[in-house]
């Protein structure tokens, strides 16, 4: 679908800046003080284009901020109105590489309903079922790991992210010699704003590269599983047919690339941030602890809530519409700020605090619902109860240290973080 360009005459930028690379870099409780003065008095605001943009693009005017959890929702399911085929990132990317990168994330309908369709037919309830075996093996295996490394070892590099990577390995049967790089691969993918992580590399040189080999490496497993095909996800995904459709070699690679940046991130600042809370929350911990059992199922809902680790994502306007009381026209861009919905006082009570029972909880950390609504979600969920859950097992006194951040304005990132018991 196309959208008419912008005819609006130019507008001032709200004095609140969440554009500068100063913001990113603070702490998500400092960002909170100006997401909740905005929620307050100017729920939709405008802004100017993000700095540090990957590419920047000289007819970038800036953005629509959303930053009221209803809101949030109504530009959810509202996707008539708000495209995602113009891309989810502040970010102006280019086609090919959106559509490379980001597979039926950045798609509209009628082809984001069919290639959907056939991602989702490749997730019968057998497939579901050998993919939460494999987690609760891979947890056990990797806190027994920890364990071993002794108290002091970083826990984001040990633990955090060692989950993530081994189950989309099981997942589509990523074979050991590459499992590695791909887990780095897919690390530059949402690391290309961290001068710490480039360490003086060109960003996009990084981004394509990273993207490239993910390429590769989903082609040559499309390929060995259509000749041999095996009891894994990727066999089911090359020989999903809904409709008459299939997906093409392109389409695999692309939602190779989805899956194994969505598939690491989520889980892995979930686990980090969720370790971090219990240790400040020793009330919560314990509440957590004497039900196990009966309460991980609100506890997790309430880590992902407070981790909100996809902190942003963008739509596209394709015509006139009013949003929070201000006029959006065709062609501007609207971005979703995930982690102010998440802490909105109207609709959580006490947002800044730790509530392992909170319920109901509607939290937006899987999105505000609608046709894009997390595909993998039940995935992550079962990823943190098993890790969560042999973390409290094995060792019941694991204590998380102070984290170093990553800044930036997608991924609410920890680089590392030490753990002691």
């Amino acid at each position: 679908m196309t959208v008419s360009p912008i005819t609006s005459t130019e507008r001032a930028y709200d004095p609140i800046d969440l554009s500068s690379r100063a913001f990113w870099s603070t702490t998500a409780a400092d960002r909170e003080t100006a997401f909740a003065q905005l929620r307050a008095h100017r729920p939709v605001s405008w802004h100017p284009p993000v700095e540090d943009s990957l590419m920047p693009d000289p007819a970038d005017r800036g953005y629509w901020a959303v930053t009221r959890h209803a809101d949030v929702v109504e530009v959810s399911r509202n996707s008539e109105v708000f495209l995602s085929g113009h891309g989810v990132l502040f970010e102006n990317i280019p086609a090919e590489l959106l559509e490379a990168s980001q597979s039926f994330l950045a798609m509209d309908p009628p082809r984001h309903t069919v290639i959907r369709k056939v991602v989702h037919s490749a997730f019968t309830p057998r497939q579901v079922r050998r993919i939460e075996d494999s987690i609760k093996a891979n947890a056990a295996d990797i806190v027994s790991e920890l364990h071993a490394a002794g108290s002091g070892a970083d826990f984001v590099d040990l633990c955090a992210k060692e989950l993530p990577i081994r189950t989309l390995s099981d997942m589509v049967g990523i074979p050991e010699s590459e499992r590695r790089q791909v887990a780095e691969a897919a690390d530059a993918l949402v690391s290309w704003g961290d001068a710490v992580y480039l360490n003086g590399r060109n960003p996009l040189e990084v981004l394509v590269a990273s993207q490239m080999y993910l390429h590769q490496v989903a082609l040559a497993l499309a390929a060995d599983r259509r000749e041999n095909p095996g009891d894994d996800l990727f066999s089911a995904l090359v020989h999903a047919e809904v409709e008459g459709a299939r997906l093409t070699d392109p389409e695999v690679a692309a939602f190779f690339v989805l899956l194994a940046v969505a598939g690491n991130d989520t889980t892995r600042q979930t686990t980090s941030h969720a370790l971090k809370a219990l240790t400040d929350s020793p009330d919560q911990r314990a509440w957590l602890q004497d039900d196990f059992d009966n309460r991980i199922g609100t506890a997790v809902e309430e880590f992902i809530r407070w981790a909100t680790p996809v902190m942003t994502f963008r739509r596209t306007a394709a015509t006139d519409y009013e949003l929070g009381g201000r006029q959006i026209n065709a062609g501007e861009k609207v971005v979703m700020f995930y982690s102010s919905a998440n802490q909105d006082e109207t609709v959580f009570d006490g947002p800044q605090r730790l509530d392992l029972g909170r319920d109901p909880n509607p939290h937006v950390g899987f999105g505000g619902g609608g046709r894009h609504f997390c595909l993998g979600a039940h995935v992550a969920r079962a990823q943190l109860r098993a890790i969560i859950g042999e973390l409290l097992g094995q060792i019941p006194q694991i204590q998380a240290g102070e984290p170093s951040l990553v800044p930036g304005n997608f991924i609410h990132g920890i680089r590392a973080m030490p753990c002691t018991f």
